[in-house]
C-alpha cells in the first residue's frame, strides 16, 4: 500500500476519528499537525486542485478568523484565499487524508477509505 498522509489536529475529533480508521488499516502513515506544520500555498493548491474543489470550499467560514480577517468578500481571489489559509491555517477544512495521488477530507472518517483501498 502507499504511504498515506493525514493533515491532523489532534484537538478535532473528526481528525482522531479518521486516523485512527487510517492506524486500523496502515502502519504507513505520515501524520502532519498542520496548525504547526502549515502546507505551503503549492501543497494547499495541489491539495485543491486533487480535491476538486476551490479554495474558499477548503475553508472554515464559521471561524471567527474568517470574519475577522474579512474573507467573506466575493472579490478575494484564490491566491489571496490560500495565503489566508497559509497565514492562518486554523482556516483550512480538516482532516485531509492524501493517498495513492487523491485526496479526500474525513467528514466523515469514512471519507478517506475510497482513495486507501
Amino acid at each position: 500500500m502507499t504511504k498515506i498522509t493525514i493533515l491532523h489536529n489532534p484537538r478535532c475529533s473528526k481528525s482522531r476519528e479518521t486516523l485512527a480508521l487510517l492506524q486500523a488499516r496502515s502502519n504507513e502513515i505520515n501524520v502532519i499537525e498542520y496548525l504547526k506544520n502549515t502546507p505551503s500555498a503549492d501543497e494547499i493548491s495541489n491539495i485543491l486542485s486533487l480535491l476538486s474543489l476551490s479554495a474558499r470550499q477548503l475553508m472554515r467560514t464559521k471561524e471567527s478568523e474568517y470574519k475577522e480577517l474579512g474573507l467573506k468578500n466575493v472579490n478575494l481571489t484564490e491566491v489571496q484565499l490560500i495565503a489566508a489559509m497559509v497565514k492562518t491555517p486554523k482556516l483550512i477544512e480538516r482532516p485531509i487524508v492524501l493517498c495513492n495521488g487523491k485526496a479526500a477530507i474525513g467528514r466523515p472518517p469514512e471519507n478517506v477509505l475510497a482513495i486507501i483501498e
